[in-house]
């Protein structure tokens, strides 16, 4: 009976440990993008602030983009957006109408009279105007999800903390556009 014990909580701690490593490897992955690791962690426990603070992400998705009544929100994600300028980080949103990606941070631009403003960069992409998500992976096992939409631009998001989930969820949004 005590073998039978054993062999159980053996298999259990397996099954946890393994679950662990996955968590781990989605953690190593998400802030490996990031500048010094320091300075992402320090960003994630802001970001996760301002979250609470604002009560929750469909509320900052709703202030954030225009949400029509109806609109459904499916999945929020941290991750990065692969900009010319190297990778942004901030939230994904997706729902039953769109994808949007807001920074975590406002970016410095100069505007036309020669003074600097701040602002978030943004991204809003119809789900009907999304022609296809590919999966990708590099050398370096960094996940990657490639959206191109319908006037061939393409957009790539990485360093998600649950890439299989979020994946998931825009499939779902993909397949109820359709």
């Amino acid at each position: 009976m005590d073998c039978d014990l054993c062999a159980d909580k053996a298999e259990r701690m397996n099954k946890f440990g393994g679950r662990a490593d996955s968590l781990v490897n989605c953690i190593r992955e998400h802030v490996r993008l990031g500048p010094k690791i320091s300075e992402t962690v320090k960003g994630k426990l802001s970001l996760w602030a301002k979250i609470v603070k604002a009560g929750g992400v469909e509320k900052i998705f709703k202030r954030n983009f225009s949400v029509r009544e109806g609109d459904k929100l499916l999945k929020a994600s941290q991750c990065y957006l692969s900009t010319t300028a190297g990778p942004i980080a901030g939230l994904l949103f997706i729902s039953a109408d769109k994808l949007a990606f807001c920074s975590e941070r406002s970016i410095k631009l100069s505007s036309p009279n020669g003074e600097f403003i701040r602002i978030h960069y943004k991204v809003l992409i119809p789900v009907g105007k999304i022609l296809r998500a590919n999966e990708s992976q590099n050398v370096k096992s960094h996940k990657y999800i490639e959206l191109i939409t319908v006037d061939n631009f393409d957009f790539w998001f990485m360093g998600f903390q649950n890439y299989r989930k979020t994946f998931k969820y825009l499939q779902q949004a993909l397949s109820q556009a359709q």
